[in-house]
């Protein structure tokens, strides 16, 4: 099951472009100097030529503070771009690439020591990139009517744009390079058109310092560029953790002891810098609960030994997991006779021996390593055992401890429930949150695609952290992941339909006719099940409102009412009927289209089931007839509730389900309404 990561702890850092000449290169931007204590500036004149204000742009995950600044800027051709310390590449790239979507087709970029001459053309635009910490930095971002934090958060940034004195300045300023980089990604949502951003004044930062997913789930792993295109996303959506435990690699497993083939090893090292380049934590984590023996040095060794493999190929993170084993019996005899007989307190005193060997000979030994994270055998829950009570006592303060929450699947996760886990465990844990994962058997042939939800605006207080256990379907675990990085950066100002939204607008690439027929695909796809006969999330909720709403009409409707509800039925069905078309050629993504495929198809011939059944409706309607195609909805009915999972990718395999409980029920029953 669960995993991974605390909250008070730095990030790494990474490599970053210095310079102490940035001031001289500032200098030139002709903007007033401003003080360093957060003292507002005065706002000039916007551009001229600039375009109309606008409402504030969606940004995901939502800034912690954003308000407007006044008409859009205008993107002339020609850009100048100053990049100042705390800059990486990958930074550099992100912003390059916003400027480019918003109209510019030459960037002149300056670096410390190569300082140009600032442009003194009315409609110039400047970009000036790095850390809020360098005072011309702060300067420029005072002159744009920005604002330095008081505190420096981690991974948080500044961000002002606006025109003055005829000519356009957007600053971002990061409070250190993760923060540089997140501004660029929230300039790539400040595009408002053809030639403009908005103008905007921001202050960000993320409420949880650890967000983002691991592959924790039993069935078909990801595939090796599955994950190099997940951490590439996980940029783009502010999330910094990847926690890599498939169930199938052996080598995290059966056989963890021996070291992996030098082909596995490449695959991992091109993760770790995959990940490293997206800013995001590659965490390795390494299960051997089946077979280590606690008190042989040998084994001890050999698992440091492995984490100093990966510790070698770049990674900085690492993780023990010691979920799904027994502790009510010992792999050894010499456990035996070291803890006694097997049980739950000699197996929190086992493992904390383990852990804190982990983190005193290996973690703290490595400077740049993070904190050791561990999921335990008993990871859902608040109530107290032995097992945590020696492991509360025992384990280092510094261990990441991970939990699932009331249960392994649960049906909401509040503060209370958080709070209470914290106070057991000694500490803030880390949410290893079991959703949208489809591997157990109440989700035979689903995808999860209902928003993030249920889960507590405030819980940044108790958890240090939030990672989602995604599907087996890589691509479409996306939806859920978009909505669960934005919940953990800014869980107190966190709106699960606008982020949810906010996704089918990512996968549409901004298409809106794509992004509303994914928004009804996702609607077929919204049950989402617990582990036991309770659902967290109900199916279908807007195609059952709108199913409710048509019967209502017609069972009391006048023939005028009917004829109304058929045709504003008639629009949603047509809507369905044609959505995996418009998905198939409005989504860029090829994964995401192969791993849907099935569910796609099946909704095709939903589609046009029902909408065989409204005409057979319309049919009676007129003459009392209706039945041939009322045939056809339950031939068609019965093709799509034959389609099953491809054979391979899903466990537990089983036949797609498309609005079931909903869309089928309405279809058999509308020829006797």
């Amino acid at each position: 099951m669960p995993e991974r990561h605390p909250s008070c702890l730095p990030r790494v850092p990474r490599p970053l472009l210095g310079g102490a000449a940035l001031l001289l290169a500032l200098s030139t931007l002709s903007v007033p100097a401003r003080a360093l204590d957060g003292s507002s500036a005065t706002h000039p004149a916007p551009v001229s030529g600039a375009a109309p204000a606008t409402r504030l742009p969606v940004v995901t995950p939502t800034p912690q503070n954003m308000r407007s600044a006044g008409r859009d800027l205008r993107v002339p051709d020609r850009v100048r771009l100053v990049l100042g310390s705390d800059v990486d590449a990958p930074s550099t790239e992100v912003i390059k690439r916003a400027l480019a979507s918003a109209g510019a087709r030459h960037i002149d970029t300056t670096t410390p020591g190569h300082t140009a001459p600032a442009s003194t053309t009315r409609g110039a635009l400047t970009v000036v990139a790095g850390s809020v910490k360098d005072r011309a930095v702060a300067d420029a971002l005072h002159a744009a009517g920005g604002t330095v934090p008081g505190t420096l958060v981690p991974e948080g940034y500044s961000l002002a744009s606006r025109g003055a004195a005829g000519r356009g300045t957007v600053v971002l300023a990061g409070n250190d390079g993760d923060g540089v980089y997140y501004a660029a990604q929230t300039l790539r949502q400040l595009v408002t058109g053809g030639h403009t951003l908005a103008a905007v004044s921001i202050t960000d930062h993320p409420s949880m310092p650890l967000r983002g997913s691991i592959e924790g789930f039993y069935g078909a792993p990801w595939s090796h560029s599955d994950r190099v295109d997940q951490l590439a996303f996980y940029g783009d959506i502010k999330a910094n953790t990847y926690i890599y435990t498939p169930k199938d690699d052996a080598y995290l497993r059966a056989q963890w002891r021996d070291p992996y083939p030098a082909d596995k090893l490449a695959d991992l090292h091109e993760l770790i810098e995959q990940a490293r380049t997206h800013h995001v934590d590659f965490t390795y984590a390494l299960s051997p609960g089946l077979s280590i023996c606690y008190s042989d040095p040998a084994d001890v060794s050999a698992l440091k030994k492995k984490l100093g493999t990966l510790y070698d190929q770049g990674a900085r993170s690492f993780y023990v997991a010691l979920d799904d084993i027994s502790y009510t019996k010992w792999n050894c005899d010499a456990d035996r006779a070291t803890y006694g007989a097997p049980g739950r307190a000699a197996a929190g005193q086992a493992q904390a021996d383990l852990l804190n060997a982990v983190q005193h000979d290996f973690i703290d030994t490595h400077a740049d390593a993070t904190p050791l994270q561990f999921v335990p055998t008993e990871y859902s829950d608040t109530a107290d055992s032995a097992y945590k009570s020696v492991l509360r006592a025992q384990l280092d303060p510094k261990v990441i401890v991970q939990w699932t929450g009331t249960d392994v699947v649960p049906p909401s996760v509040t503060l209370a429930d958080a709070e209470a886990a914290s106070e057991v465990w000694g500490r803030k844990v880390f949410l290893w949150d079991n959703y949208p994962v489809n591997d157990y058997g109440q989700t035979t042939g689903r995808l999860l695609m209902a928003p993030y939800d249920k889960r507590e605006a405030g819980l940044h207080k108790a958890l240090s952290g939030i990672v989602l256990n995604p599907m087996n379907q890589a691509a479409p675990s996306k939806v859920a992941l978009f909505g669960g990085a934005s919940f953990a950066w800014n869980d107190d100002d966190y709106d699960p339909v606008r982020t949810w939204r906010a996704a089918a607008d990512h996968l549409a690439g901004g298409d809106r006719a794509t992004a509303r027929a994914l928004l009804a695909f996702f609607d077929t796809e919204h049950l989402a099940p617990t582990f036991g006969d309770t659902n967290w999330q109900p199916q279908a909720p807007e195609l059952a409102a709108r199913l409710a709403d048509f019967t209502k009409a017609w069972d009391g409707g006048t023939r005028a009412g009917r004829q109304a509800a058929l045709r504003e039925l008639g629009s949603y069905a047509d809507l369905l009927a044609g959505a995996p078309e418009r998905i198939r050629a409005g989504v860029k993504d090829p994964a995401f289209l192969a791993q849907t495929k099935p569910w796609l198809d099946a909704l095709d011939l939903w589609g046009d089931a029902l909408r065989a059944t409204l005409d057979g409706l319309q049919a009676q309607l007129r003459s009392g007839g209706g039945q041939e195609d009322f045939a056809e909805a339950a031939d068609l009915a019965r093709q799509a509730a034959a389609i099953t999972t491809i054979p391979g990718t899903t466990r537990p395999q089983g036949t797609i389900k498309v609005a079931d409980g909903v869309l089928d029920t309405f279809i058999e029953r509308a020829p006797q309404m």
